[in-house]
């Protein structure tokens, strides 16, 4: 098909639809929410921790929690472990948790039976270099946002995300890829401010969440390489 990107190695394509385009012809598939689902996989997994994404913010989320023996995260702000990565850097090691998120986590259910890993700015050149490992045919999924409506708001700290991963990866890359990590290697130097002036950072800092915004623009701090695994993401 015209969209699926098939003959190039590394390919990028939005969301979920993006996911579902990808996955069946790619070899490992890269979720990138960078604000914030892959920063907090990121984050608890490198303490030890082991994170089920859910694709809903609902009542059926406590029944999926208890149904894996694992503790459901909060909404963001509120006491315990959320949706905020600020909240999980002190998570305990074997702890269980469900975080559930529309974006990052519904993406991530939604490519079974193709190896899925976690990918930000964070583990960037960790989350490439084992991707490689899995084959040629990588496919690197920027989440995006919501509209109101619903219908995919295209993030730039997604973008940047994809990019830093994909200037991480050899082989040939679609337009698209291409593209992705030109904008990060021509913004890469300036991270932290541009996070913090983007659409989703600006809210999340008027919010009160400024620290979580920091810590997503932190590039390669982490080796931690979140990988879906019996539908919980695991630290390898």
């Amino acid at each position: 098909m015209n969209f699926d990107q098939a003959a190039f190695e590394v390919r990028c394509e939005w969301g979920r639809r993006g996911v579902e385009q990808l996955a069946p012809i790619s070899d490992v598939v890269i979720i990138v929410d960078v604000l914030s689902f892959s920063t907090c996989v990121d984050v608890a997994n490198s303490q030890g921790a082991v994170v089920f994404p859910y694709a809903w913010k609902d009542e059926s989320a406590a029944a999926f929690a208890q149904s894996v023996r694992a503790e459901l995260a909060q909404k963001r702000g509120q006491a315990g472990y959320s949706l905020s990565p600020t909240s999980l850097r002190s998570i305990a090691a074997g702890t269980r948790l469900v975080l559930p998120s529309p974006n990052g986590s519904a993406l991530s259910v939604a490519a079974p039976g193709t190896p899925t890993l976690a990918g930000c700015l964070r583990n960037s050149r960790a989350v490439a270099r084992a991707a490689m490992t899995y084959g040629t045919r990588i496919a690197v999924v920027p989440a995006g946002e919501q509209w109101p409506d619903g219908s995919l708001r295209p993030a730039f700290e997604d973008w940047l995300g994809a990019g830093a991963i994909i200037s991480h990866l050899t082989g040939s890359l679609a337009p698209e890829a291409q593209a992705a990590a030109i904008a990060y290697e021509r913004l890469r130097h300036n991270l932290q401010t541009l996070l913090k002036q983007c659409g989703s950072g600006q809210e999340l800092i008027e919010r009160g969440f400024g620290q979580d915004v920091e810590l997503a623009a932190a590039l390669n701090v982490s080796d931690c390489v979140p990988t879906l695994i019996d539908g919980a993401y695991v630290p390898r």
